[in-house]
């Protein structure tokens, strides 16, 4: 079963200097029925103005993924971690025990757009953990595992049975992804449009996957999009 999470039914806040869509329900946009998709609890397209940003704030016991669509944002944490991340690279903050953070725009022209990711961890109180890498040299064609579990084949580590993977076509490649049994799926499309499993989907447009074994991915002109391959979730375990 796919269900589609199509962009313009999504949550949206336009803050001057942030707009932000929401798939899941998230500061004051509030949905019951978009709440999360199992390990995943946050799910926000944001576009920040230049000059602008989010200052010094806290998180813990979530781990949050940055994805760079374009632009460049900077990212200062009270672990001493300071890095200017660009287009295809990915940041993961463990925020464990608690940790203060910045992501900030200091360009005086561009926006910087993003996917800001949220999921809930397999455990809390972790030590507090940054990291950060640059995928944007991943070819079409070829999908690129960003963030696992035990942070294999060069990706990024996090505390959740959770795979993250970019899918970029140039346009008439033939993507498919496996579902081991008891696993889930959700996609996100960053750019162009796709269709899985004969459902088309455009930028901004999500979906969830469930009860597939497998499904194929296709795009008939240059597009991108992030797939997460979800383990199963205990959800009153989990908080």
């Amino acid at each position: 079963m796919i269900t589609p999470r199509p962009s313009a039914e999504r949550g949206h806040a336009n803050h001057g200097w942030l707009d932000a869509r929401h798939s899941f329900s998230f500061a004051d946009y509030h949905d019951p029925a978009h709440m999360g998709f199992r390990a995943l609890r946050v799910m926000n397209e944001d576009r920040v103005a230049p000059r602008m940003g989010f200052g010094m704030h806290p998180h813990r016991d979530m781990e949050i993924v940055t994805y760079i669509i374009s632009g460049a944002l900077t990212h200062r944490d009270s672990l001493g971690n300071s890095a200017v991340m660009h287009p295809g690279d990915v940041q993961r903050i463990s925020a464990g025990r608690g940790v203060m953070h910045s992501e900030t725009n200091e360009s005086t022209m561009d926006p910087v757009h993003l996917l800001q990711i949220w999921l809930h961890p397999s455990s809390r109180g972790v030590e507090p953990r940054y990291d950060e890498k640059g995928f944007g040299d991943t070819p079409p064609g070829l999908p690129r595992l960003l963030v696992s579990a035990d942070g294999r084949d060069g990706s990024l580590p996090i505390h959740q049975d959770a795979d993250l993977w970019m899918l970029r076509w140039k346009g008439g490649e033939r993507l498919g992804h496996a579902f081991a049994p008891g696993r889930a799926g959700w996609i996100q499309v960053t750019r162009g449009a796709i269709r899985v499993g004969g459902l088309a989907l455009s930028a901004g447009d999500g979906a969830a996957i469930e009860d597939e074994a497998a499904v194929e991915l296709t795009a008939d002109a240059k597009a991108e999009a992030l797939l997460f391959d979800l383990g199963p979730w205990d959800r009153v375990g989990a908080r």
